[in-house]
């Protein structure tokens, strides 16, 4: 009975790691294809068959990248936006949730009631944008941080989080003389070191990936990330239009062994690396943060 049972488990655990390897192939594979494409050179990429590492490579691809205008002010324009825009966000997403976690909030159910509210039901595309039109945030830089510094499901994420922590430490602050703030910044924010990197991993990522408003809000070129950038040469691309940015570089660059393929995988890399490369720094906060985040009282 036992030598069945820890067959069976055997048998179950090794199908599990089968399924997980194959979601691992099926999800990575796109990414190391679009890597080998970008490093292999131009000239040799249109002859096909390049599916698990670079025939000849070449790194022509990525100096054209990096010496573009355009990239490099979209680049340096995404990585402003991230700086700037996670601290704040961080900022009034912990302030908020640390005043509705306080039980002597009065009308605090109201309250979050009213920010719930605001998860599920939307004004549409057209009133929020007059809304910013309104508020002189169209075609400035602010468009991309002062409508990104609230996010209802991170504030009751954090809430959370901070209404399962022992009322005996705060109550011991106030004894010891310590108000409010002093009480938020000396205490509860290290305690919340953990819900706070996760969410703010999320919004890094958010604001690195965003590409829409950029393409809806702005409209001079110098404001414009590099994710709407890499839009702009993926579509041009697609339409097989001859005046597109991909083509532009590649016939820029005739001594370069480059093509519109080539630049396109790498800009594609120019554009995901960085945020790959900061997020194993943050993993071990993930499951912590998210699952203390979560409980509810």
């Amino acid at each position: 009975m036992t030598a069945s049972k820890s067959y069976s488990d055997r048998l179950y655990m090794a199908g599990v790691y089968v399924f997980l390897a194959f979601v691992f192939v099926i999800t990575f594979y796109p990414f190391w294809n679009i890597l080998v494409l970008s490093v292999n050179s131009a000239d040799d990429t249109v002859r096909g068959g390049i599916y698990l590492w670079p025939r000849v490579i070449s790194i022509d691809s990525y100096k054209q990248i990096l010496q573009d205008a355009e990239i490099l002010n979209g680049l340096k324009v995404t990585v402003l936006r991230t700086l700037v825009g996670t601290p704040l966000a961080l900022a009034v997403i912990s302030l908020l949730a640390f005043a509705l976690s306080k039980r002597d909030l009065v009308g605090s159910r109201i309250i979050s009631l009213f920010f719930i509210f605001t998860m599920y039901f939307g004004g549409g595309l057209i009133p929020y944008y007059m809304i910013l039109k309104n508020v002189h945030l169209i075609d400035s830089f602010m468009v991309y941080i002062f409508p990104n510094m609230m996010n209802v499901f991170f504030v009751i994420i954090v809430r959370t989080f901070m209404q399962e922590l022992p009322i005996e430490v705060e109550e011991s602050a106030k004894m010891d003389g310590a108000n409010d703030i002093q009480i938020y910044w000396r205490i509860i924010l290290p305690i919340c070191v953990p819900v706070l990197v996760t969410i703010g991993l999320f919004t890094a990522i958010n604001h690195w990936n965003s590409w829409f408003d950029s393409y809806v809000f702005t409209y001079k070129p110098n404001l414009k990330t590099l994710q709407a950038v890499l839009v702009k040469i993926l579509n041009q691309y697609q339409t097989e239009s001859f005046t597109s940015s991909a083509n532009q570089m590649a016939n820029s660059a005739k001594r370069n062994a480059v093509s519109s393929d080539t630049i396109r995988m790498a800009a594609t890399m120019v554009a995901t690396l960085p945020i790959i490369v900061v997020y194993p720094f943050l993993q071990r906060y993930f499951v912590k943060g998210m699952t203390l985040g979560a409980v509810k009282s």
